[in-house]
């Protein structure tokens, strides 16, 4: 047989034949119908299952789609505008500050905040140098700077800077071909008048916020909110030209006018100074205000602030407000008029005065060193400013229950609601807690520590008819005048002017004749207090807190001044009067004041 012929054949032949009987079609139908067999009962199940699957998939994948379009729709659309357009701060300027005469004290410039990108410095050696020459410092410094901050992406080089500085520095860098440095629009605080009214104004921090003074006081009315620019950028980040943009405008701070007047501020400011240094004193105080409105016209207190070089934090503190003292004898004024008021004497009623009132376990002795028992009228004692006096008066005539309820009225011992951070109430026993020497220490001022302020609310109440008005600052906000409304009356007009009368003779025959300005009629009262000691073991030997308190014209007062010298070795009249003699003049002259004719 040939090799074709083999090839031919059929090769079922070299397997057993298959046999297709019944037997076997039963067979195979039995494994066609079981669960994923070859038959078509298997094929219809595999198909319903792949079905079923897909439908899954699909209606995953059409809920995604819904909750996309539907759902977080504004969401997404947020997402991809973040993605093309870019946000630029508008920045509001805060608000100018004017004293009462429209000079600007403090006011927002534009400058610029200078940064590094130091990964992308390929100079560091140039861009230091750039640096230096422009801003000033050490090439080294601007190097350290660079270098010790390779891995980051922004590093302060400096803030604030003057605008002209900027532009020069940049135009240098551009020239240099010196990249890595950058420039942020900015602004900063300036203050036209330097360190005058410093301790007043205050002053803001890096960020743009008060920190001390007024400019903390209202920093809520000055600053302003800041705006921004939407601006549609393309692929890189850069604005494209007459794309779409969306502005919020920046709302600038309030401007406000304060009741300073900046001459006579500089004034009292170099006065107080010269008179510390003059009487060794450890610190010195004036406030100078208009007891009619209670403006505050100039305000101080020793050490002045020098925000150039600000070492002393001391210096933030106005101290008539933020620190209290005991008063002493300008006290007087006050506890005469509480019995004037009640009706328990007039100035010409009469008391006999020993040379010692017993106050407790001591006894209480006049300054001038009287040694013998005296007649004094109301008047007398004020002129004489007898602490003997003070104690007789508040012990035997008026009592615990007349006293504190006067000094109540009076809001001594109370926040004045003053317009300056860090006012204190003071230290002033209430009428349960009076000890037996309460009453009589505190008739002439001592056995109280009070902010001075009280004081200066006090008398401009007696020099205004009785009725007192908070001493403040603020006098328009915008377009708004600032109403500062009268308390009630802490004496009645008869009793104020009463009081008038005996604070003129005070001037013109008793212990404050250095305060007399010629051609005024002053009328005040001065005050000798002791220092009480840090550990609370009683006095400070030879260191008074010497003060006087007065106002002109006596009929109708258009100025009122507070001088006082803290831990002065001298009484008032030896001190503080010529103190006061000098502000007094001063603010006569430069606020217009009229004298006598």
């Amino acid at each position: 047989m040939s090799r074709r012929e083999r090839q031919s054949r059929s090769r079922r032949r070299s397997y057993p034949e298959a046999s297709y009987d019944e037997a076997s079609r039963a067979r195979y139908r039995v494994r066609a119908s079981r669960p994923g067999g070859s038959g078509s009962g298997g094929t219809d199940r595999g198909l319903s299952v792949t079905r079923r699957v897909l439908l899954a998939v699909f209606g995953v994948v059409a809920a995604r789609l819904g909750w996309l379009q539907v759902v977080d729709a504004a969401n997404l659309k947020s997402r991809a505008e973040s993605q093309r357009t870019n946000a630029i701060a508008l920045h509001a300027k805060r608000g100018t500050i004017y004293d009462r005469n429209g000079n600007v004290l403090a006011l927002s410039e534009d400058c610029e905040t200078i940064y590094a990108n130091p990964s992308e410095i390929s100079d560091p050696s140039g861009v230091a140098s750039a640096l230096a020459d422009a801003l000033g410092g050490k090439k080294s410094d601007y190097m350290d700077l660079i270098t010790e901050n390779r891995e980051s992406t922004f590093v302060y080089i400096q803030r604030q800077v003057d605008q002209e500085i900027a532009d020069e520095l940049s135009e240098t860098l551009a020239k240099r071909e010196l990249s890595g440095v950058y420039f942020l629009a900015d602004t900063k605080r300036v203050y036209p008048y330097g360190n005058v009214g410093a301790q007043i104004l205050g002053y803001v921090n890096m960020d743009g916020d008060g920190a001390s003074g007024l400019e903390y006081y209202y920093n809520d009315l000055l600053t302003g909110i800041d705006g921004q620019m939407l601006v549609e950028t393309g692929l890189y980040g850069t604005p494209i030209a007459g794309g779409a943009s969306r502005i919020t405008e920046a709302v600038d701070g309030t401007d406000i006018v304060i009741s300073l007047d900046i001459d006579l501020q500089e004034a009292c400011e170099g006065i107080i100074a010269e008179a510390v240094e003059h009487y060794t004193s450890d610190s010195g105080s004036v406030m100078v205000t208009d007891p009619k409105t209670g403006e505050i016209l100039a305000a101080c207190s020793t050490p002045l602030p020098d925000f150039s070089n600000l070492e002393d934090l001391e210096a933030l503190n106005l101290k008539l407000v933020t620190s209290s003292f005991e008063p002493g004898s300008i006290f007087k004024v006050i506890t005469t008029s509480i019995g004037l008021e009640k009706g328990l004497y007039t100035p010409d009623t009469v008391y006999t005065v020993p040379a010692a009132v017993k106050v407790g376990s001591s006894y209480v002795t006049d300054d001038d060193g009287r040694d013998y028992t005296m007649d004094m009228s109301i008047r007398e004692m004020l002129r004489r400013s007898s602490n003997a006096a003070m104690a007789l008066l508040a012990q035997d005539v008026m009592g615990k229950d007349v006293f504190s309820e006067g000094l109540d009225r009076y809001g001594i011992g109370h926040k004045t609601g003053i317009d300056f951070p860090g006012e204190v109430e003071g230290l002033v026993k209430t009428k349960d807690e009076y000890d037996v020497s309460s009453l009589g220490s505190m008739a002439f001022g001592q056995g109280l520590a009070i902010p001075l302020v009280q004081l200066v609310r006090a008398y401009g109440a007696v020099a205004n008819g009785g009725v007192p008005i908070t001493p403040h600052f603020l006098v328009t906000k915008g377009e708004e005048e600032v109403d500062w409304p009268a308390g009630d009356p802490v004496v009645s007009a008869e009793v104020a002017a009463q009081e008038v009368e005996m604070l003129r003779l005070v001037v013109t025959e008793g212990t404050a004749k250095n305060a007399a300005v010629d051609g005024y009629d002053v009328a005040g009262k001065t005050g000798t207090g002791e220092v009480a000691a840090e550990d609370g073991s009683g006095y400070v030997a030879g260191k008074f807190v010497a003060s006087l308190a007065g106002f002109a014209n006596a009929d109708d007062p258009e100025v009122f001044a507070y001088v006082g010298l803290n831990g002065v070795p001298y009484l008032a009249a030896e001190s503080a009067a010529s103190v006061f003699h000098d502000v007094m003049t001063q603010t006569v002259n430069i606020m217009g004041v009229s004298p006598v004719s």
